[in-house]
């Protein structure tokens, strides 16, 4: 267990906490093609399927009502929804270098990659091949608990007793580093003690984080912006240090 403090998420969430109900709603499409894609290779039953448990974590996590995913679940179940999804990982640099990795599902290659490319372009940045950010980031399961009124020492060993790899207290959050194949485990292990999240996801988390001069903040939001403005776009993972 490492208790060394690294690099707070803290900005990322307050930023997805205070999203419009339009823009959360359009989350929940996104996420809804995931939990479809997840359904059918997998299965409806997320104690059998990882990816599954995983996504319905992510989802509850941005406040996603329980009826919402019970109904995409048997949505999925019960049609041939999202036979045609497919994922497709892009990368490629921001402005002033940022390394930037863009997972989309679409039933549409030409349409997404159009719309990625013109993202990268317009803004100063440049699409690149597979491989060519990728390497800079490390693959983890990140578990973030509002921190409240609950007792540091507490969460701490309970994350470490569930197998956690990592633990970082900030004024606002508890935030529990796991080895991605350790996720779902750790997960499951601190809901049955009662804990909820406010961030849960496998991600890719950058090794080292740079900063932008104000002009290319300005240009990196906008990218950041037109990208998520997709709906073929689920995620976006870069290494632009958002909290300078």
């Amino acid at each position: 267990m490492n208790l060394m403090s690294g690099h707070s998420k803290w900005h990322n969430i307050q930023a997805k906490k205070s999203k419009t109900d339009a823009q959360k709603a359009k989350i929940f499409t996104k996420m809804s093609r995931e939990i479809i894609l997840a359904v059918r290779d997998g299965g409806p039953n997320p104690d059998s399927n990882a990816k599954l448990a995983s996504l319905i974590a992510k989802a509850k996590a941005n406040n996603v009502p329980n009826d919402n995913l019970k109904r995409v679940i048997e949505r999925a179940s019960g049609s041939a929804d999202g036979a045609n999804y497919e994922s497709i990982t892009y990368e490629g640099h921001g402005p002033s270098g940022v390394a930037v990795i863009v997972e989309a599902m679409t039933d549409n290659r030409n349409r997404t990659a159009s719309e990625v490319r013109h993202a990268f372009d317009k803004f100063g940045g440049s699409l690149g091949v597979t491989g060519c950010v990728s390497w800079s980031f490390d693959q983890k399961g990140v578990l973030v608990i509002e921190r409240g009124d609950l007792d540091e020492d507490k969460v701490m060993m309970d994350a470490i007793e569930s197998g956690a790899d990592e633990f970082e207290a900030t004024d606002e959050t508890f935030e529990i580093t796991t080895a991605p194949d350790d996720f779902d485990s750790v997960l499951e292990a601190l809901e049955k003690l009662g804990y909820s999240f406010i961030e849960a996801e496998v991600e890719m988390v950058p090794q080292t984080y740079v900063t932008l001069g104000e002009e290319d903040k300005v240009k990196m939001q906008k990218m950041l912006d037109l990208l998520e403005d997709s709906d073929d776009v689920q995620e976006v993972w870069h290494n632009w240090d958002e909290e300078e």
